[in-house]
């Protein structure tokens, strides 16, 4: 795999024997229908698309059969995330990344060079670095990555067996009712409403379990602590939402509201924090303790 100087992978395709184009772009075209011609004109013209050796080659070279191609990802406009990651951890086997918010942690949608994953690859030199937990964009905080592809599995299975604790920090409306009954680890199943970007409380057997502290209070606003038992895409918002007291800044629940692609609302990020994270080492056996460098406003 080779990654370029902005820390982004290729992808290889192969050049069957039984098949024969007039050129490489026609191979291209064919190849992968859902891609505009201009774009595929575009790649090759930026030196995007290269032999397995890093050789860019043309539009118009002869299709080789029996032979691999690289190409990368091309993206015309990319939205900026003018926050910097910080990290906060590295030996040969994990690093630890403090995440500002509004940075995706891989690559999606419009987000290729401006993502966690693809920044520290390019900072660390690292090009097998691979995340072994997700965190939302919007949320900022902690996460951690494997550093070698045969020991990504050990880690990500503390998360899967749910060994791993990890508290988080949220500001939300006061609530006096609630104080009454804080701490109080709350319930609820959890499933895909029909938006794609929400989740919705149904009826039936719990599937997920958030422990709620109250840290303090600095009317009408609180800040919480939130220990998650389990980890279904945006338990902890779907409970605060839920208790009445929906995360400040939260542009999904209650209300859905578009995101703006382009030209990025930076003064009003959700006040979610991943701001610590707990675990024995899979590899040396070692506790393993990290915190957050960042403070909710």
């Amino acid at each position: 795999m080779k990654v370029n100087s902005e820390g982004v992978s290729s992808s290889r395709v192969y050049l069957p024997a039984d098949k024969h184009y007039p050129s490489l772009l026609n191979f291209f075209i064919s190849q992968f229908p859902h891609i505009e011609k201009s774009e595929w004109e575009a790649r090759f013209s930026e030196g995007l698309v290269m032999t397995v050796d890093g050789q860019p080659v043309k539009p118009q070279d002869v299709y080789q059969p029996s032979t691999h191609l690289i190409y990368f990802r091309r993206l015309a406009k990319e939205p900026d995330i003018p926050f910097e990651e910080e990290i906060l951890f590295q030996d040969a086997h994990i690093v630890v990344a403090d995440k500002p918010h509004f940075l995706p942690v891989t690559p999606s949608g419009l987000y290729l060079h401006q993502t966690l994953l693809n920044r520290l690859k390019k900072k660390t030199g690292i090009q097998t670095l691979s995340p072994i937990h997700r965190i939302d964009r919007d949320t900022a905080g902690l996460v951690i990555f494997s550093v070698n592809p045969s020991e990504r599995a050990q880690y990500q299975n503390l998360f899967r067996d749910r060994v791993v604790k990890k508290v988080y920090e949220a500001i939300a409306p006061y609530s006096e009712t609630l104080e009454k009954n804080l701490p109080m680890t709350y319930q609820s199943r959890l499933e895909e409403s029909e938006h794609f970007l929400q989740m919705q409380e149904v009826k039936g057997e719990p599937n997920t379990d958030t422990e709620i502290e109250l840290i303090n209070a600095s009317k009408p606003w609180a800040k919480y602590r939130l220990t998650p038992g389990s980890g279904k895409k945006h338990q902890l918002r779907c409970h605060l939402n839920s208790l009445g007291i929906p995360i400040k800044g939260d542009q999904i629940y209650p209300i859905l509201t578009p995101y703006q692609e382009y030209d990025l609302d930076f003064s009003n990020p959700l006040q979610l924090l991943a701001k610590e994270i707990h675990f024995k080492d899979p590899i040396s056996n070692e506790s393993r303790s990290f915190f957050s460098k960042r403070a909710l406003r």
